[in-house]
């Protein structure tokens, strides 16, 4: 059975009817509070894209995506979406929108390499966002400050549910704390960025992690990030570089770490070459995406994902990803939730 977190004593504290409710509340209002902070519009997102476009997203660059023929165009293939962040940047420039205002999509995804655990599944749903920017914007402060108004958006919805259910008391501290990949990986040299993100999620409680991606003092990144979308290389000071990052919650029903958001301000011309460069990926320039970035036709931008399924399990103190979505689970790990008061979708 894959990785299984089995919280002591745990009882949902919603029924099934009340979590339904409150799955549609949750998104509901969190999707206000996000367009509002950041001034995002919504738009209708694909589900796939033509293989060999460079629209989709690579992620950590081995996921393997889900593909299929198309009839009616020649069996041309298609690709289920890992995310849609190469995509909303082309939105950007086809809706003409300016700076300071953006987008934002469901976005739902096929990724079949995950390993299934409390918050992994074969099926992905988030906001995905972007943000047309200004190119004195392409800076730390700006990315900390979008940072602050999404999580400002996330602690306004964890009270607007607790106002509805006295039983789902807040949890979240009332600032992130911010710290950059290098300076963690300095504070616990010995542990991996697994164990550093549990360490300073539990101690901080909400935190976002700058500069993921680039290859840190220790010889290793933080964690893989795709060549062409987020800006892991621009110098931003002191030593440090990187224009982006992932936001963590500290998780009492998991007693672990929890990814909430990953996110950044997108690679312009030069770091684009460059992070290409680095990762031996330069053939991708002739393709669409690349192409158009590179003639200078997209717009500056900041962008990320944000899990709904994540986001309403945390702050419905769920314990398991599959009781706020429907998907495919293990046998083994249906039956063993079962057991334990967890009872999957």
């Amino acid at each position: 059975m894959s990785k299984l977190y089995i919280p002591k004593g745990y009882k949902p504290l919603l029924t099934l009817r009340q979590t339904e409710i409150a799955i549609k509340q949750c998104k509901d209002f969190f999707e206000l509070c996000l367009s509002s902070e950041l001034r995002l519009r919504r738009v209708t997102a694909p589900l796939f894209v033509l293989h060999g476009t460079g629209l989709n997203d690579d992620l950590n660059s081995v996921e393997r995506p889900v593909k299929f023929l198309l009839k009616d165009m020649q069996d041309a293939t298609a690709e289920v979406v890992h995310s849609l962040a190469k995509w909303k940047r082309l939105m950007l420039a086809r809706y003409e929108i300016p700076a300071g205002q953006g987008l934002y999509t469901d976005m739902n995804a096929i990724r079949p390499d995950e390993e299934f655990d409390n918050i992994h599944s074969a099926y992905v749903d988030q906001w995905d966002w972007e943000q047309t920017i200004a190119p004195e914007q392409r800076t730390l402060d700006y990315l900390c400050k979008v940072v602050s108004q999404i999580y400002n958006a996330i602690r306004r919805t964890e009270y607007y549910l607790y106002e509805r259910y006295q039983m789902l008391e807040p949890m979240l501290p009332e600032e992130i704390t911010f710290i950059q990949a290098e300076d963690l990986a300095r504070q616990y040299p010995a542990l991996t960025p697994k164990e550093r993100e549990y360490e300073i999620a539990k101690r901080c409680g909400a935190v976002f992690i700058i500069g993921i991606g680039g290859v840190l003092s220790d010889g290793k990144p933080h964690d893989g990030r795709a060549a062409d979308y987020d800006d892991w290389t621009t110098e931003t000071g002191d030593g440090y570089r990187g224009l982006n990052g992932d936001i963590l919650l500290w998780n009492p029903v998991l007693e672990n770490s929890f990814e909430i958001s990953s996110m950044g301000i997108r690679v312009d011309r030069e770091s684009l070459l460059r992070q290409l460069a680095i990762r031996g990926q330069e053939d991708r320039c002739g393709l669409m995406f690349h192409k158009a970035l590179l003639e200078g036709r997209l717009p500056l931008s900041i962008g990320g994902g944000i899990g709904q399924s994540r986001l309403c399990m945390f702050l419905l103190h769920k314990a398991h990803i599959g009781e706020i979505q429907a998907s495919i689970w293990p046998e083994d790990m249906v039956a063993t939730c079962s057991k334990h008061n967890i009872f999957l979708i």
